[in-house]
């Protein structure tokens, strides 16, 4: 008979079985990012004392200030409609006609604060439960754009020509309604995806405000920062001639903002504060980043998308584009 010899159990050796090892080797990462601090410091510590880092902090710092208020308070009253708010009412409160619901879904973006982060889904919602199309774009155009935080913001940032608020609520509405009834007019239902159900269907009232919340905060805040960042560096690196020599030609200074606001894609309770530095450039060169950038950038084009389409969105996105652009124009030249 033979016997086979059993293998001798390995010993895995783990962290938490060695104390004494885990320990050492926090401590050698610990004094390893102690050093790195240290020799860096010196070279951090020159470029933030030079005149164009000085700068950027000054602006940079100023505008998160101004913006943060009225960011949160959006977000709270966002998250506050968007949970407590049953969407029936708004196809209740909304005429059947679809001509006359356009503009009555427009006005409704005064009284229901909210960012353009929230007012996609909203819209969703609408056209979900049997809401015209046509009226749901219109509100998901008007919302973020007209709205008393937004509005109040947009005193704050402009306290010299109190004329821009009056500005930016007239040609924020045109557009949304003017869109409206081109949707109601050229639309065709086979461009708009039937919108699928929120993830928050299925969670308790508290669960899917604190969650709207923070996917609010999350993602406006972001872009705030993103934004901020934009602004300080166009204020404190581009050079001033420029800037200025887009702003002293009336029709690149109109295109460049309105381009602008696309791509730094800043949450509309915010977007004054960022573009009010900008003061090389005319009125209604900024009144465009403020009418375009509630309707238009990349953040909401990716977010329509997801909601309504990708043909949905490749069709919308430029038209609404265009016309805010035209109507930043006739509203700048009769108010501004």
């Amino acid at each position: 008979m033979t016997t086979t010899e059993e293998a001798p159990p390995r010993v895995e050796h783990r962290e938490a079985d060695d104390p004494q090892g885990w320990q050492f080797n926090s401590s050698l990462v610990l004094t390893m990012v102690l050093l790195l601090v240290v020799a860096v410091q010196g070279p951090i510590r020159r470029a933030l004392s030079a005149p164009v880092m000085q700068s950027w902090m000054t602006v940079f710092v100023a505008v998160i200030v101004q913006a943060l208020p009225f960011l949160v308070l959006g977000v709270l009253l966002s998250a506050i409609i968007a949970v407590f708010v049953p969407p029936a009412f708004f196809a209740r409160a909304l005429p059947r006609r679809p001509a006359l619901a356009v503009p009555v879904a427009g006005m409704a973006g005064v009284v229901l604060p909210g960012c353009e982060c929230a007012s996609v889904p909203v819209a969703g919602a609408l056209v979900r439960r049997g809401v015209t199309p046509a009226a749901a774009l219109a509100f998901l155009l008007s919302a973020p754009a007209i709205n008393p935080i937004v509005l109040t913001a947009t005193a704050v940032a402009f306290p010299r020509n109190p004329e821009m608020v009056l500005a930016r609520f007239t040609a924020s509405l045109l557009v949304a309604c003017m869109m409206g009834w081109l949707w109601q007019r050229l639309g065709r239902t086979d461009w708009l995806r039937p919108p699928a159900h929120p993830s928050s269907d299925g969670l308790s009232k508290g669960a899917a405000f604190w969650g709207s919340v923070r996917h609010d905060v999350m993602h406006a805040g972001g872009f705030l920062v993103v934004g901020a960042m934009g602004a300080a560096t166009l204020k404190a690196v581009v050079p001033a001639s420029w800037l200025h020599a887009a702003a002293d030609n009336p029709v690149v200074s109109i295109l460049a903002l309105a381009i602008l606001a696309v791509l730094l894609s800043i949450c509309s309770e915010a977007d004054a504060f960022v573009v009010a530095s900008l003061s090389q450039f005319s009125l209604t060169a900024r009144l465009a980043f403020l009418v375009v950038g509630p309707m238009i950038d990349l953040k909401l084009f990716a977010m329509q998308t997801a909601t309504f389409g990708r043909g949905f969105a490749l069709r919308f996105a430029p038209a609404t584009f265009a016309l805010a652009v035209l109507m930043s124009v006739l509203v700048g030249a009769v108010l501004l």
